[in-house]
């Protein structure tokens, strides 16, 4: 086993007290970030309120932010949305929680309406940390205890993101905008995943899928979905099978093996979702 090496005390505490000063540096950066965001957000509600694009001879506020934002105009309607969704005896205090915690007290305010609890909730975003908060609201929202949580990179190509963007877009309006893009992103792969093993005969993983789907339809989707299934189970049987609908040229098909005739098709629960109540939803 090598030797260690010989300890530099003065050298140590140096290098030591240095990382500290910098990690406590970027501690204060971040704060200041997220006080100074919640004005960004008050002054962007003001020059589209004001039209105060005209004064750089735009055409539009969209036009205006596609200038200060050119990556994504959703940063600017997400900060905005902080201060057009949140009583006016909050946004006063925005900067003393930041707009990381202005963002989990709006979810609140539009999920409980008129019975929303201002000083309540401003107490719990003064008092508790940012990822306690963060699960404080996860679990009013929901009623239960938030699974936990991990964070995953990805490095794209610019080229790339915008086709990602309207995906997870087009999936936010399906589930509604109070859903995060990590819920999102997830009915995204488990559309591709029942859709990959209605092909290749995997019934186990196809059910799975679908079973998560089913999860992410609003509670009046679920019981008409429910329904037409009941419906379905309890038609009666004669000794000949029925014909499947006529679908188009390009959809015409014989069933893959291993998948049961008269299975759910993933593209038509998808578009039951997109249509909120739409009848389709068995083949």
């Amino acid at each position: 086993m090598p030797m260690p090496p010989k300890l530099n005390r003065k050298r140590a505490l140096f290098v030591l007290t240095k990382i500290d000063e910098i990690l406590a540096w970027e501690e204060q950066k971040a704060q200041e970030r997220d006080t100074r965001f919640v004005d960004l957000g008050r002054y962007l509600c003001e020059v589209r309120a004001g039209q105060y694009w005209r004064l750089e001879n735009l055409k539009s506020f969209e036009e205006f932010l596609q200038r200060r934002f050119p990556d994504s105009r959703r940063t600017a309607y997400y900060l905005m949305s902080i201060h057009e969704h949140l009583p006016a005896q909050i946004r006063r205090d925005l900067k003393q929680v930041g707009w990381t915690k202005a963002a989990e007290l709006t979810k609140v305010a539009r999920s409980d309406g008129k019975d929303f609890d201002c000083a309540a909730w401003m107490h719990k975003a003064r008092s508790l940390p940012r990822d306690q908060f963060k699960r404080e609201v996860d679990q009013h929202l929901t009623g239960k205890d938030t699974e936990p949580t991990e964070i995953i990179y990805f490095k794209f190509y610019k080229s790339q993101i915008p086709v990602i963007e309207q995906a997870i877009e087009t999936a936010a309006l399906m589930l509604g905008s109070d859903k995060s893009r990590g819920y999102c992103l997830e009915m995204i792969c488990a559309d591709f995943l029942a859709g990959a093993n209605l092909d290749s005969g995997q019934p186990d993983v196809l059910l799975s899928s679908i079973s998560r789907l089913f999860e992410f339809l609003p509670g009046e989707q679920r019981q008409a979905f429910v329904q037409q299934i009941t419906e379905k189970c309890h038609e009666p049987r004669s000794g000949k099978e029925f014909p499947p609908p006529p679908r188009s040229p390009s959809e015409r098909r014989a069933a893959p093996a291993g998948v049961t005739p008269g299975r759910m098709e993933v593209p038509e629960l998808r578009c039951a979702v997109a249509s909120r109540g739409s009848s389709s939803g068995i083949a």
